[in-house]
């Protein structure tokens, strides 16, 4: 696991920003793995990127049987939740999807999480008390919005979860924002960071820099510049990682 301060650096930097610096060092298919190939919404994009490892939960709101069948579910998995070190991002998979009968997430359960360590959700299920959340610091990315809560229970929990199209293993790295989400495998971990800034840095010394000094000049000059600067971004990506990257 990387250590808080590291965590707290990738924070600086949007989701998008971190996958650009993660396929440059994975061995994963970067144009299939990692994030949400499904439709997600940050619900509190205000609050910016999130960085934790995963809780997973599994739930089915819709099923009055499982508030049954363990009658001490909420604190068995609340203890599951206090074990792990922090910053932790509770990851739950709602078997009643699309349907979404009832919210696991409110006012009270992000109060309680918040005091657990956790920092933020990513559900395909839904969540409520969308004003109540915001003021407890504690951010969504979920499937939509809803009203009741219906018969929401965890029904089993640290074990493998899909949501919006991703498998995520408990303990993961996550780092998510309004773009959606990525899962960092473990190997890729120690060098994100670098990676990431890298590859911001050499867009803005290449690409970008070459695009917003466009201004007064012909469009031959530069279509030229533009594509001296791709040559340049490609050939540090090379240098430094063995792969062009994206220009």
């Amino acid at each position: 696991m990387l250590d808080y301060t590291e965590l707290l650096k990738l924070k600086r930097w949007n989701t998008p920003t971190i996958y650009n610096g993660w396929e440059q060092i994975t061995k994963s298919d970067a144009g299939k793995e990692g994030y949400n190939p499904e439709k997600t919404t940050d619900f509190m994009p205000h609050m910016g990127p999130m960085v934790g490892y995963a809780i997973t939960v599994v739930i089915e709101p819709g099923n009055p049987e499982h508030p049954k069948n363990n009658k001490n579910a909420w604190s068995e998995y609340r203890e599951y939740v206090a074990s792990l070190p922090d910053p932790k991002i509770v990851v739950i998979q709602d078997l009643d999807k699309p349907a979404n009968c009832g919210s696991f997430w409110g006012e009270v359960n992000s109060n309680i999480h918040k005091a657990l360590g956790c920092i933020g959700t990513i559900t395909d299920g839904s969540i409520r008390d969308v004003d109540e959340m915001n003021n407890a610091g504690f951010k969504a990315l979920a499937r939509r919005l809803s009203v009741g809560h219906a018969h929401s229970t965890p029904v089993k929990w640290n074990c493998e979860v899909e949501v919006f199209g991703r498998k995520i293993k408990p303990g993961q790295l996550i780092h998510a924002d309004k773009h959606g989400f990525l899962v960092i495998p473990e190997e890729d971990e120690k060098n994100l960071l670098e990676a990431s800034v890298f590859m911001d840095s050499n867009e803005c010394n290449t690409v970008i820099a070459a695009a917003r000094s466009a201004s007064g000049k012909s469009t031959a000059q530069i279509l030229k510049e533009l594509n001296e600067a791709s040559a340049q971004f490609g050939k540090a990506a090379k240098n430094k990682f063995g792969n062009r990257g994206e220009w």
